[in-house]
């Protein structure tokens, strides 16, 4: 591996070094470069005394000795976060030297990878298709791309497809339970599946109430009725077992085998139309896809019409320029189209639209808003990569002007709404930790509402409220000049350069409501825009009096 600077992967390498990741191929090519490129050492150790200058102030942005109005947030004991203070502090930048020379250190007498210990998963597959799925009541609804950890999946009707990670594919179709074991084993309790097993996926195991299947780079149906279970190969030959004999027998391509009770199976021809609907997953996955992307499309169209929408960018850049963003909302006279900076167009929420990947501590977006107003309601769809800095920025005013507003991820999950005041004031809104390693690579609508009038301030998350703050900040409020996924200090003199917000991930779209929308609002902007169809997330609740409750 040879790294080049500036480049994408010099970036991930030094990413990877700061977070202490870092392969040895990395580390070595890193190393190269380093010897033979003074611009990029010169970066190098710009960032990693950025990185050890944000990790000697554990306060950062963690706690604050005033009144934060978090007092009755849902779940007591939230970690605070504080607002900036001026970091130009000789003892700070002394230590974040030594740091630096310590990290340099680290890489020549640095542990093996063995001794690091990190982020674990119970996760063994995960939700890779749905069509019109409509989950067990009482269930744990997986949302589509979700990591699935051993347990049952009980599919009421519809379709869901489930990749496992030693790379099976497993589609059911409701009425269906399938029960998940490990990354290699499930066991189908009732309902119809088809299971694609590629050769590196060899040993996958399905067992049922009947029999139990063990192919090799096969593709099978299994249907379990009560008594009856029937195993259909498809392509390739099948091994299954059965529970009154415990030798293996194989079943030829073109085969079916029948088990009823305790008797011997009986061969058959493989039926392929009784799982017509499991072949046809993907195709009619596409089309429903296309079904949800319209009827968001008529609903933004709809909702563009509200007088309060000053700023929507839905994403969708058609004939614009690849570094513009177009503001299709009712103040897009005065609120400009905006200005992509870095940035990637990427796959959407759908597969034919467009969303915008953030990664480098350049990528942002900016905008300019102008005016005043005693509300506001944020809302973003965002895919959440990583939280790699303390604060990660969704939306932030440049500087500390009077009246505006920075809407942030903190690194443990917590959503962020820092309000700013005149002569130094300022008011933070932290929900507790409610952006878990499981929503990583998933999209997620987040919202924050901003009722002047009322004095709150309320969390959201997938339409549901999560956290409600009395504000002490008084209107009016104010954007200004802006960014999405960045921060830009504005040339306060108070600010110190190491502290960088960018965010890691995609956005999809964007919303700005001069006034505070209510929680059935919410609640339809989520319903309009989520990717998955409607009967996956119908019974997902959406009422601030029964929260889930965390500890922190």
């Amino acid at each position: 591996m040879t790294l080049e600077f500036p480049s994408r992967e010099f970036d991930d390498a030094v990413a990877a070094l700061c977070h202490g990741v870092a392969s040895d191929e990395q580390m070595a090519a890193l190393h190269g470069l380093l010897r033979t490129d003074p611009a990029a050492r010169d970066e190098y150790l710009l960032r990693v005394a950025l990185h050890a200058r944000l990790a000697s102030d554990p306060d950062l942005f963690a706690a604050s000795g005033e009144d934060t109005g978090v007092g009755d947030t849902l779940v007591a004991g939230v970690p605070r976060i504080t607002a900036p203070r001026d970091l130009r502090r000789p003892r700070a930048l002394a230590l974040a030297a030594g740091v630096v020379l310590l990290l340099g250190l680290a890489w020549w007498f640095r542990p093996g990878a063995a001794g690091r210990r990190g982020e674990t998963s119970r996760a063994v597959a995960m939700l890779n298709r749905v069509v019109n799925a409509r989950w067990a009541d009482g269930e744990h609804l997986p949302r589509l791309g979700a990591a699935l950890e051993p347990g049952p999946l009980r599919l009421d009707a519809g379709l869901a497809q489930i990749v496992f990670y030693n790379g099976a594919r497993v589609a059911i179709e409701g009425p269906a339970e399938l029960r998940l074991v490990s990354s290699s084993e499930a066991v189908c309790v009732h309902g119809r599946l088809t299971a694609e097993v590629p050769p590196q996926a060899r040993g996958f195991r399905v067992g049922s109430p009947r029999l139990d299947v063990t192919e090799h780079g096969t593709s099978f149906g299994l249907k379990v009725d009560g008594e009856r279970s029937e195993l259909h190969a498809f392509e390739g030959r099948a091994a299954f077992r059965t529970n009154s004999n415990t030798a293996s027998q194989a079943l030829a391509e073109g085969s079916c085998a029948v088990v009823e009770g305790t008797g011997a199976p009986r061969l058959a021809a493989a039926d392929r139309s009784a799982f017509a609907d499991l072949f046809d997953l993907q195709a009619k996955s596409v089309a429903a896809e296309a079904r949800r992307y319209d009827a968001w499309r008529e609903a933004i169209r709809l909702r563009q019409r509200d007088a309060s929408l000053w700023v929507h960018l839905d994403f969708e850049h058609g004939g614009a320029p690849a570094w513009r963003l177009p503001n299709s909302g009712a103040r897009r006279d005065a609120a400009a189209d905006a200005t992509i900076v870095g940035c990637e167009w990427r796959e959407g929420r759908w597969a034919t639209k467009p969303a915008l990947e953030f990664r480098g501590v350049s990528d942002r977006v900016r905008l300019d808003v102008p005016g005043t107003f005693e509300s506001a309601t944020l809302a973003a769809w965002v895919r959440v990569q990583g939280l790699d800095r303390q604060i990660n920025s969704l939306f932030m005013s440049d500087g500390f002007a009077p009246g505006t507003l920075h809407w942030v991820i903190r690194g443990d999950g917590v959503l962020g709404l820092t309000v700013i005041g005149n002569g130094g004031a300022h008011q933070i809104l932290a929900s507790p930790p409610v952006m878990t390693l499981d929503q990583f690579g998933i999209w997620t609508h987040l919202a924050v509402v901003l009722d002047g009038p009322a004095r709150q301030v309320v969390h959201f998350v997938n339409g549901r409220p999560v956290s409600r703050h009395a504000l002490r900040m008084a209107s009016p409020f104010r954007i200004g000049p802006a960014e999405l996924g960045n921060w830009n200090a504005n040339g306060n003199t108070d600010n110190d350069p190491f502290l960088i917000r960018n965010f890691s991930g995609a956005m999809d779209e964007f919303c700005l409501f001069a006034r505070p929308l209510s929680a059935a609002e919410i609640g339809a902007l989520f319903a309009e825009g989520r990717p998955q169809s409607d009967t996956l997330a119908s019974r997902e609740p959406n009422s601030f009096s029964e929260p889930t409750r965390r500890n922190p």
